[in-house]
């Protein structure tokens, strides 16, 4: 892959990884809303992430070369005829994290296929957000992806929010030969053309999970959003390796049988931090004496600040995320092309694995935009993403021990997430074991009438999404043997997930040591921005394991 600026992927990872010494600064972790800086022993190993990859300087040009030059199938053009129905479907707000630019890539592709769908006399066409179960977006969220101009002219009758529970909505297409049923939103299955386009901000989104989970309903996510099919996945963010991404592939397979899809996949860099921000992303070590005035500063400011607020403040503040990538066509194709600059941007090679990984955890998931990140999202951030951003095998040894740092509030927002209160507060309670959860509160919350009440004509969560983010953390609690957090201000949160706490780093690394044994090796993960890991090496077992409390005794 050929990069603006001669920008090489390899010459780039050659100083993501450092070695600390004992003169060695403070590392900056976020704490939820809150930074802290913390001493680590001499010999501790921290992973950055790359630098940016840059940014294509005419986005417009390189999504009209991809439409006109597709993966495996014809120019968008030559499909397209007038009086067809064509249905466009877009990914939620779900990401990139946080918000990026204005205009938002979704809104740059949607003006150019409409005008192209407007010159070739299609005038049956309706955009889809492809929210699957997750929340609708609201009417200024909206606005905002799509710009104003399609907004007016589109909304509410011709773009609006998939709706998994409408009983006239859904069809199903057949089952896969593992029995998989591919049901698809009708509007899209009734279609002449389907297009997709996605943004591809880590390995495990777009491909198949595009259309097959965003358009889909209950029994299509019940086949693949399970820890069985999790715990089959050696990280989710290795396709190859990866059982959900299998059975999404067998469902996109099938539904492609029925229906033509015509697939848009970019690829943004990790550009996460602004200008004024971008020294949080990056080596201690060279932190200019400008860098720490704005540390302090900032530290200063968000420790005056009450938590709402803070949200507020950071959730109005762009990231700087660049397209890198645009290709189209056929699905798998157009997926693989788009995987290469997520691994080219993303991914570090390190030698081995280590008895301690570290990582702070942020105020945003994929889930709680505009909102509050709960307990339940902070597990998942923990042991579902940041123990998965790797190939190869995990960062941490068999029952190691992932120390984080979050604030582990006891709070739930009533409008986004009203089932996340029961789930945590009546099921967690009882049970930390997925599959007994599965067998026995699953389908209760997903029937339930007021959460699909709130679900199609609210803005909440579906009633059953608290369990698949429990589920996605499933492979991390199988693997890692302790989990610590540092910060957090109540003891009944890690209680509950079954997390140790910790006062302090070094607190939290005592306590390490009474797991994995003296002096153990250690590998801080500096998230944001996004990195992962190509782990090498001989994989490696900690023989001992402390007993985690039982449900009885919470």
């Amino acid at each position: 892959m050929r990069y603006p600026n001669g920008y090489d992927p390899v010459e780039a990872a050659r100083h993501c990884v450092v070695t600390l010494d004992k003169d060695s600064p403070p590392r900056v972790l976020f704490c939820g809303e809150d930074l802290v800086e913390v001493k680590l022993p001499a010999g501790t190993r921290v992973v950055y992430a790359k630098p940016p990859i840059p940014g294509l300087t005419d986005r417009q040009a390189a999504i009209r070369h991809a439409l006109a030059h597709p993966e495996n199938m014809e120019p968008l053009e030559a499909l397209l005829r007038p009086g067809m129905k064509v249905t466009i479907a877009v990914d939620d707000i779900s990401l990139p994290l946080p918000m990026m630019p204005l205009p938002d890539i979704r809104q740059s592709v949607l003006e150019i296929l409409l005008e192209l769908l407007a010159a070739k006399g299609v005038d049956d066409v309706h955009i889809i957000i492809a929210t699957s179960f997750h929340r609708r977006l609201t009417e200024p969220e909206v606005r905002r992806m799509v710009g104003r101009r399609i907004f007016d002219a589109y909304y509410p009758k011709r773009l609006y929010n998939h709706d998994g529970e409408n009983p006239d909505g859904m069809v199903e297409l057949g089952r896969t030969g593992h029995g998989e049923p591919a049901r698809l939103n009708r509007r899209a299955a009734d279609s002449d053309l389907l297009i997709y386009s996605n943004i591809n901000l880590v390995p495990m989104d777009g491909g198949h999970k595009s259309v097959g989970v965003g358009l889909c309903d209950y029994p299509t996510l019940r086949a693949h959003h399970t820890p069985q099919a999790i715990l089959a996945s050696d990280s989710y963010m290795d396709p190859g390796r990866s059982g959900l991404a299998h059975s999404c592939n067998r469902i996109g397979r099938l539904i492609e049988k029925h229906l033509k899809v015509f697939h848009i996949e970019t690829a943004l860099n990790n550009r996460m931090f602004d200008s004024l921000s971008e020294f949080l992303g990056g080596n201690e070590d060279g932190f200019t004496g400008l860098d720490k005035m704005k540390l302090a500063a900032t530290r200063f400011t968000m420790s005056k600040l009450s938590y709402p607020t803070k949200r507020r403040l950071y959730f109005k503040i762009p990231s700087a995320y660049e397209l890198i990538g645009v290709h189209a066509g056929e699905t798998e194709a157009t997926h693989a092309r788009i995987l290469q600059y997520c691994y080219d941007q993303y991914c570090i090679p390190l030698e081995g694995q280590s008895d301690v990984m570290i990582t702070g955890i942020t105020y945003i998931s994929p889930y709680n935009v505009n909102s509050i990140m709960n307990p339940v999202l902070v597990q998942v951030m923990a042991l579902g993403y940041f123990f998965n951003f790797y190939r190869g095998m995990p960062v941490v040894k068999k029952n190691g021990v992932m120390i984080v740092t979050h604030p582990c509030y006891d709070e739930f927002d009533p409008v986004f997430h009203p089932s996340y209160i029961e789930f945590f507060n009546r099921v967690l309670v009882e049970t930390r074991d997925s599959l007994v959860m599965q067998k026995k509160y699953e389908e209760e919350f997903a029937r339930d009438p007021a959460y699909i009440k709130m679900y199609r004509e609210g803005h909440a969560y579906h009633g059953v999404h608290p369990f698949y983010m429990w589920y996605w953390g499933e492979n991390g609690r199988a693997h890692i043997g302790k989990v610590i957090v540092v910060g957090a201000n109540n003891q009944r949160v890690p209680a509950i997930l079954g997390w140790d706490q910790a006062d302090t780093m070094e607190e939290a690394l005592e306590r390490a040591e009474s797991h994995v044994g003296r002096k153990p090796s250690i590998t801080l993960m500096h998230f944001p921005p996004i990195l992962m890991a190509d782990v090498s090496g001989t994989p490696e077992s900690i023989p001992t394991r402390t007993l985690e409390p039982t449900a009885a005794a919470l």
